[in-house]
């Protein structure tokens, strides 16, 4: 391009200096600058278009990672959740046990509790029975106890 300028600019001092300066010399320098102003224009087209490949590459490439970190970090998630929901399992058969443990000592202190009780009564029953023959023995013996 700058030898288009410097040619445009020599021509230009030779129309100004020469009388039978050819125009056409002049059209054809302009030719060379339209040309030169596409081929400038493609080549930054071509550019534009590399760039945006390079950059829908990248932008897919992103993509791909935000998917693959999302996917490990999902199934990251779901190995939580598992183990979560298997030591909440062990909790509630631990807690489940011990109050089966805890029903069942009750169910056999309350058979203890009956038990002694009854036997509580039998014995108390037996002194009464015993008291009252003791008592039965002295009056038939005519024998008054002391007390």
């Amino acid at each position: 391009m700058e030898a288009l300028l410097s040619q445009f600019t020599f021509l230009s001092d030779q129309a100004l200096q020469d009388k039978n300066f050819d125009p056409s010399t002049m059209e054809d320098l302009m030719k060379l600058f339209e040309i030169e102003a596409y081929r400038s224009w493609a080549s930054i087209e071509l550019e534009q278009e590399n760039e945006v490949k390079e950059t829908q590459v990248a932008l897919q490439n992103a993509e791909s990672y935000l998917d693959s970190v999302m996917e490990e970090a999902m199934e990251e998630f779901r190995r939580f959740e598992e183990e979560m929901e298997r030591m909440a399992k062990q909790e509630l058969e631990s807690l489940e046990e011990t109050a089966e443990n805890a029903r069942k000592m009750g169910n056999l202190m309350e058979k203890a509790a009956s038990i002694a009780s009854k036997r509580y009564i039998e014995a108390a029953v037996n002194s009464a029975t015993a008291s009252m023959k003791s008592a039965w023995k002295g009056l038939s013996s005519n024998k008054v106890h002391p007390s």
